[in-house]
């Protein structure tokens, strides 16, 4: 079976991925992995960067002895695929991103930025804070929460990726999005999609931004569709 690696989002781990991860199972080998400093993962003395998550993949690649992999990447963990899409397409055979972010300014990353502030989670979403600290223990949740509003920073004076960059990337791409996502543009979207030279794009129904309330059973059979066609 062709091997397919599931990569989280921001501030989030890779048990996410779990029934995805079962899901997909019945056609792939599939493997998931934490960047550094999240779920547990030993925290970086680096800023987290898309970079240095592409870092963690790659070395994951060569830890498994993997030739090559496509990559499915939920938020966050789809920008860090199509990066390595970019930058290491002889590791990549299809890259699939569901609600990720693709457009970075000043302004974006500051409205981003203000649903980090872990002292206000711990006043209004106490339940979700309990979740962020038994997810990446035995780090300090707050220190996930610092440098992902650094690394969002940066990408709001810098994107990673440029507009211009998608048109070099010629890995096979389906792009995802849910219709009531309202983290990510239908707009933002459409313009990467058509920048990339050989890319799907695909609408998930009634589906909001949390890739806990995203229908698994719909998404793995959207998946296979793609890669086993």
């Amino acid at each position: 079976m062709q091997p397919l690696l599931l990569l989280h989002g921001a501030i989030g781990a890779s048990e996410q991925l779990n029934e995805l991860a079962l899901h997909l199972g019945r056609n792939f080998k599939v493997y998931t992995l934490n960047f550094s400093g999240h779920g547990g993962k030993s925290m970086p003395e680096a800023p987290f960067s898309m970079e240095l998550f592409a870092e963690d993949v790659l070395r994951f690649i060569e830890k498994e002895q993997l030739e090559r992999v496509s990559i499915f990447g939920y938020s966050m963990g789809g920008y860090v695929g199509l990066y390595l899409a970019k930058h290491h397409p002889e590791k990549i055979d299809n890259v699939i991103t569901l609600a990720t972010k693709y457009y970075w300014d000043e302004a974006v990353a500051a409205k981003e930025i203000q649903m980090m502030n872990p002292d206000k989670i711990e006043q209004k979403l106490p339940a979700f804070a309990a979740t962020l600290q038994q997810r990446h223990a035995p780090n300090d949740w707050k220190e996930v929460l610092k440098k992902t509003t650094a690394m969002m920073t940066s990408l709001g004076a810098k994107n990673t990726l440029a507009s211009e960059d998608y048109a070099s990337i010629n890995v096979p791409a389906l792009l995802l999005l849910g219709d009531r996502d309202k983290m990510v543009s239908l707009e933002e979207t459409t313009a990467v999609y058509k920048a990339l030279p050989n890319a799907q794009m695909g609408m998930l129904p009634n589906t909001p931004h949390p890739i806990e309330q995203v229908d698994v059973e719909a998404l793995s059979l959207i998946i296979d569709h793609f890669l086993l066609k």
